[in-house]
């Protein structure tokens, strides 16, 4: 009875990854003429990071771009930085955030702050560690332009150098494309099927404006999910592309820095009372249950099932594949994260990130 359970669950993500890595598709069309693309890039003690992320938005080809770095109150040379490349290329701003008001979360006031100043007729939100292709700004520009998609996101190709974040990282794709009908693609309208990665978010300024922007969620920390969820819940349209091809991020160095930064985001996510039991018996049902049960045949065709989703989406997704046999691992560990935010939170204790504080919102 256990060991068919197991297989259904395993079967569960791989019948949802079959579909949605065939409908998942690259960003295509061309961008309109006089279209300009605002590349916002809010920075918060990015010096390690800076430097090459913009080698790589002033090497943008395809589409004018203007780039703006909003300097967060760093402690490190991230603003010294951007301001002695600025005074060699008039394309690129430094700003600096004000004072972060009551009821905001950095990054949130940071972007909204970016938005505010960009020019562009398309927006486009990277965090200091991607690193965009040359045509991405053209590319995802057009797509919203051609297909009419108010938002367009990716997951960037995820880099990864430690065991840490190979335990960690994966688990992104791993949701997206096993357990979210569709995998963000536009037809699946409603705000509850809507996905997108803060990493990387192109988003058309009307549509952003018209929905109040960031400041319409302004206490949220999982801010690329809040904007395309109220987008939608607008009638605009948002869709997920393939990011691989797009861009390219490391997001954390080791095991410690992926677990704080998954657990800040995870109490508008997964880490609900009433969600987070059902997301148990999914992940851990269909991907760890299995080895408790071997040597049940059953029980070795859900691992093998399991191991194969993973293998596609890695691929796919073109992560590291030394990855793959940490699977089960994967999936502990993000559960893991989900019941110590959950605990947290009962708790009283806020989310952390970058020296701020903040608690979870209302409701999520």
């Amino acid at each position: 009875m256990m060991d068919a359970l197991a297989l259904a669950l395993a079967a569960f993500p791989a019948s949802m990854a079959a579909v949605n890595l065939v409908l998942l598709r690259a960003a295509s069309g061309t961008a309109a003429p006089g279209a300009l693309v605002s590349i916002l890039i809010p920075a918060r003690d990015e010096a390690a990071n800076i430097a090459a992320c913009l080698d790589a938005v002033l090497a943008s080809t395809g589409v004018a771009v203007e780039v703006l770095v909003m300097d967060d109150g760093s402690c490190d040379a991230t603003a010294e930085i951007v301001a002695a490349r600025a005074t060699g290329d008039s394309r690129l701003r430094l700003l600096h955030a004000p004072p972060l008001p009551p009821g905001w979360t950095g990054k949130v006031h940071a972007c909204a702050r970016l938005a505010e100043a960009a020019q562009g007729t398309h927006l486009l939100f990277i965090d200091a560690d991607v690193r965009l292709a040359p045509d991405t700004a053209a590319r995802m520009a057009g797509h919203a332009e051609v297909h009419g998609i108010a938002l367009v996101t990716g997951v960037p190709r995820q880099r990864m150098g430690t065991l840490g974040e190979g335990l960690t990282v994966p688990a992104i794709n791993l949701l997206m494309m096993g357990y979210l009908p569709g995998g963000g693609r536009a037809f699946t309208a409603h705000p509850a099927m809507a996905a997108a990665c803060g990493q990387l978010i192109l988003v058309e300024r009307g549509a952003y404006e018209a929905v109040g922007g960031h400041a319409a969620f302004k206490h949220r920390l999982h801010d690329g999910l809040a904007l395309s969820r109220i987008l939608r819940a607008a009638g605009h349209r948002t869709e997920v592309v393939d990011g691989a091809s797009l861009a390219e991020c490391r997001m954390y160095s080791g095991f410690g820095e992926a677990w704080n930064g998954f657990l800040k985001n995870a109490r508008e996510g997964m880490a609900t009372p009433v969600g987070l039991p059902v997301w148990t018996l999914l992940l851990a049902g269909g991907h760890i249950l299995p080895w408790l049960l071997l040597p049940s045949p059953l029980a070795g065709a859900a691992l093998i099932l399991g191991y194969l989703t993973r293998a596609a989406i890695t691929w796919r997704a073109k992560e590291p594949s030394w990855t793959i046999p940490l699977h089960p691992a994967t999936v502990a560990v993000a559960l893991a994260i989900q019941w110590t935010a959950l605990a947290r939170s009962a708790l009283g204790r806020p989310a952390g990130w970058k020296g701020r504080a903040y608690r979870a919102a209302d409701g999520a």
